[in-house]
Parts: structure tokens; sequence; C-alpha cells
């Protein structure tokens, strides 16, 4: 009873705490003069993002065994897979279930009014695609200087952390569309402290509460008869991606689908290229059957969206079929590891 508890307070801190974090890095993003997209590509996606890839670095380069480090090449996989299915998935239902006083959501997504620039949506994906299906063949394969390989991903993500910043014009004086800091709910512009301090507090609150909440996870599952391994690769990943689809529902819940859209896209780029690198340099790096799935399926999850995106079929309706995918991997996981 007590880890029901822990997991539903768990998931309630982490909503609240993602509401003050994304109210944070507007500000913040004004405050940088970053562009509108790069607050949700960049920023958000840095900061929600940055748990997982704490976890990993300490359980590659610090663990003391196979096990630990295995679990960091877990969720350099399960991460991606987590992030290109449900919190997809979540995004297009929130679409579909968002209230509109002139017109459906699915109606305003087809129109381009919710979901922002496709093109840029569907670059970011390719990119994505290429990188990870490039740590996917390393993965299969070993030689000598493989380890060095994983340079190149803090590389490639550093190309598209600049990129991003030169991507749009940002900063202004319009502050229009942005609420008032809930720090200093009374003043129309905020004191730079007090943006930073809340963004990094909420921040540390999504950290603690996503670790107790996998936890939690990971005890429970027993409890409910799933074996430990199937609660590590098709639990624990969307426990840990949870900032990223609360970040979602509460950017498509004030009409700003555009930024929940980017803060997915971005945190993908950062869980493709950072852990990976990570788990390149201090692992092994060799798949067995289940880590190979993920990334089966994560591949096929992106070229759907890619597919729906150039061929001007990328609605909320579309968009949720992407959680369909986590289904799959589900069902043909179940049987490999029970």
């Amino acid at each position: 009873m007590l880890h029901v508890v822990t997991l539903l307070a768990c998931a309630v801190a982490i909503y609240l705490s993602c509401e003050w974090f994304v109210n944070a890095v507007e500000w913040l993003g004004l405050r940088l003069k970053v562009g509108p997209l790069a607050v949700g590509t960049v920023l958000a996606a840095f900061g929600t993002a940055l748990p997982e890839s704490v976890v990993t670095f300490v359980a590659v380069v610090f663990g003391s065994g196979s096990e630990q480090k295995d679990i960091g090449v877990g969720a350099a996989m399960g991460g991606p897979l987590a992030l290109a299915t449900a919190a997809y998935g979540v995004t297009g239902f929130m679409l579909l279930t968002r209230r509109r006083k002139v017109a459906s959501a699915e109606t305003n997504a087809a129109r381009g009014e919710d979901v922002g620039d496709t093109r840029k949506l569907a670059r970011d994906q390719r990119w994505f695609l290429t990188i990870f299906v490039v740590k996917v063949a390393l993965g299969l394969v070993t030689f000598a200087f493989k380890p060095a390989l994983g340079l190149l991903f803090f590389a490639a993500y550093g190309v598209y952390f600049w990129r991003e910043l030169r991507a749009e014009p940002g900063g202004g004086d319009d502050v229009v569309d942005l609420e008032p800091l809930r720090l200093q709910r009374r003043r129309a512009t905020p004191a730079t402290w007090a943006v930073v301090t809340q963004a990094l507090v909420t921040l540390v609150i999504i950290f603690v509460a996503s670790q107790l909440f996998v936890h939690a996870l990971e005890a429970i599952g027993p409890m409910i008869g799933l074996p430990a391994a199937v609660t590590a690769l098709l639990l624990s990943p969307i426990a840990t991606e949870l900032p990223e689809i609360m970040n979602a529902i509460i950017w498509v819940r004030q009409g700003k689908t555009h930024l929940a859209l980017a803060n997915i896209s971005g945190a993908m780029m950062i869980q493709a290229t950072v852990p990976s690198g990570l788990g390149i340099l201090f692992t092994r790096w060799r798949f067995d059957g289940p880590l190979l799935l993920s990334g089966v399926v994560t591949i096929i999850a992106i070229l759907f969206l890619l597919v729906a995106l150039n061929t001007g079929r990328f609605t909320g309706r579309t968009l949720t079929w992407a959680a369909a995918f986590y289904g799959v991997f589900a069902a043909c996981l179940i049987p490999i590891l029970v």
C-alpha cells in the first residue's frame, strides 16, 4: 500500500513541479533571448532529460559490475522508445480532447494551428533517426576503436544545440503569451534570480520525485506478478520520461502544442546522443534480444511519424496512434523475458 501511495504522490509532485518548471523555462528563454521553439528543444528538453542522463552517467561510469552498466545501456535505449511512442501518443490524445472555442483540436491540428512548423519537426526526426540507426548498428558489432565513436555522439548533440539556438530570432519585449512567474505573480517582469531559482528548484523536485516513482514502480511490478526484467524494460522507461509527458500535457492544455512537440523532439535528441555516447565509451555496447527489439520498434515508430509529417496527416488522431507501438513492444517483449 505504501508503494502505491508513493507512486501517486510522486506523479502529483511531478505534474505540479512541471507546471512551475515550464512557467520558469519560458521566462528563462526570454531572458536568454532564444527563439520560442528553442525553449522546448533546448532549455526544457535539457532540463527534463538531465536526470536520466545523470542516472546513465552514474551507472556506466561508476557501476561496479556488468549488471549496473546494463541498466545504463537499457536507459539509453528505453528513453527514446518511450518518447517516440508514449510521449507523442499522449500529446495526440491531449490534442483530441482539449476543448476549443471554434473547432475541435483535431481540425485545428490538421490546419497546422496547433502543431506549429511540421517541416522543422520532420527535420528533427530525420536527425534523430539517422543518429539512432547508427547507435543501434553499433550495438550489433564489436571492433577495437568502437568506444572512441562515443565522442561523435557528443559532437552530434553539440551541432544540434548550436543549430537550434541560431535557427530563429529570440528575445524581445513581447511577453503577452507568458503567464506571470509563479514565484513572483504580482510582477509583470520577474527578477532573473527568481526565474533561475524557480527553474532549478522545480528541476530538483522533478528529479527526486522521478527516482522515487521508478523505485516504487519496481517494487509494485513483482507484487502484481510482473518479472523484474519486464518492469525494468517496459514500465521504468515510461516513469523516467514522465517529466516530458507531463510537460506535453501542460503545454497542449495551454494551447502551446508547438512547445510540447519541441520538448519531445529535443529530449529525443539528447537521449539519442548523450546517454548513448556514455554507454559506447564505458560499456561493451552489445545488444541482446530485448534491447534490439526496443531499437527496431523505435525506428518503426519514427518512420510512422515521418510518413505522417510528409503526407500532411500529422493530426491529433494520427499522433495518438504512436502509443500503439509501445503496446507492440510490450506484446513482443513479455514472451521473450517471461
